[in-house]
């Protein structure tokens, strides 16, 4: 995984809201994409059996449950084992059939399933770190149950939610969602758009041809 920023890119950017998923279509057509296999359309059954019953959840067994939910699932490959490419942001979908996934993939999977769980856009973001102990570039979904709040870390690396002051392991670089990016040490202050993100973009667009079509994408 190379830590970079990316160039506007003039592709449709799909409005996020929190309308069920019309299941059937999206496997229908996760089905003709994909060809999964037997044990891969066991797990996004799983998958779409998790989300249903995370609906009644309290905010804090939410994200407990969504995180555990994809460590436990995926087991953690490189983009170049997985895809053949360097650098490759996997939908949900994708990562569910190949049964793998890297930690940008990790954290987009429990962006949208969190999304999908009623938690709002604004208390969630997907961040760049640097990783201190591996020496490597790493990405993680965190949690703002206020936008004041201190962020929970939820990461393919551990199990635990904790605090980001409790992993000192973790240097922010910069973080984003549907609607915004801010960069580390500047605060609360947005400094950007999403769409300053192409493959943020284009993950956008290969969801919405797996059926996530708007307004459908949590």
């Amino acid at each position: 995984m190379r830590l970079r920023f990316f160039l506007p890119a003039s592709l449709l950017l799909v409005a996020l809201s929190a309308i069920g998923w019309d299941y059937e279509q999206i496997f229908a057509r996760i089905t003709t994409l994909y060809r999964p296999d037997m044990q891969a359309q066991w797990r996004l059954q799983e998958w779409r059996s998790m989300l249903d019953n995370s609906q009644a959840l309290e905010q804090a067994q939410k994200l407990e449950t969504i995180n555990t939910f994809f460590n436990q699932r995926l087991r953690f490959s490189d983009d170049i084992d997985i895809w053949g490419q360097v650098d490759y942001w996997a939908s949900p979908a994708e990562s569910m059939v190949k049964g793998a996934a890297d930690c940008e993939d990790y954290s987009i999977a429990k962006y949208f399933s969190l999304r999908r769980a009623g938690i709002s856009n604004d208390q969630l973001r997907l961040t760049y770190v640097k990783a201190l102990e591996l020496n490597q570039a790493h990405m993680v979904l965190t949690y703002y149950a206020t936008p004041d709040s201190e962020p929970l870390v939820l990461d393919n690396l551990t199990d635990s939610i904790l605090p980001a002051s409790q992993r000192s392991d973790l240097l922010p670089v910069y973080s984003f969602n549907a609607e915004g990016l801010w960069l580390a040490g500047r605060g609360n202050t947005q400094t950007g758009s999403a769409k300053q993100l192409s493959r943020w973009q284009d993950l956008l667009k290969k969801m919405q041809n797996e059926g996530f079509d708007a307004p459908g994408l949590p």
